[in-house]
């Protein structure tokens, strides 16, 4: 009989960058889930607000090494006020608060 696995990941992160006043309106998300032969699924999507956006989706054998992946990820958007002049903030249910950029620490 087919077992379920005992810790079943359900994850969503969703970043915004929005500048008006440059026209700047990126979206980022991260999905985390386990399919069922056990691997973790990281699904990225990211483009601009409002459009269709463009998407990764890569698979893991174990929670760590899915871990060190979506950790470079937010360590790369925590830098988007160096490079696009806009950092990214957390959006949906997920944001504690939603004014807040992101920071690279914040997911550790």
């Amino acid at each position: 009989m087919f077992e379920y696995p005992t810790q079943l990941i359900d994850h969503r992160c969703e970043l915004e960058a929005v500048d008006e006043r440059r026209n700047i309106a990126r979206a980022y998300q991260i999905d985390a889930t386990r399919d069922l032969f056990g691997h973790v699924i990281v699904a990225l999507r990211w483009g601009r607000i409002g459009k269709r956006l463009a998407g990764l989706t890569v698979s893991f054998e174990s929670e760590a090494a899915a871990s060190r992946f979506i950790q470079r990820a937010l360590t790369k958007r925590a830098s988007a006020p160096r490079r696009i002049g806009v950092g990214y903030c957390r959006v949906g249910s997920d944001a504690t608060s939603p004014s807040k950029p992101l920071a690279a620490n914040d997911f550790r």
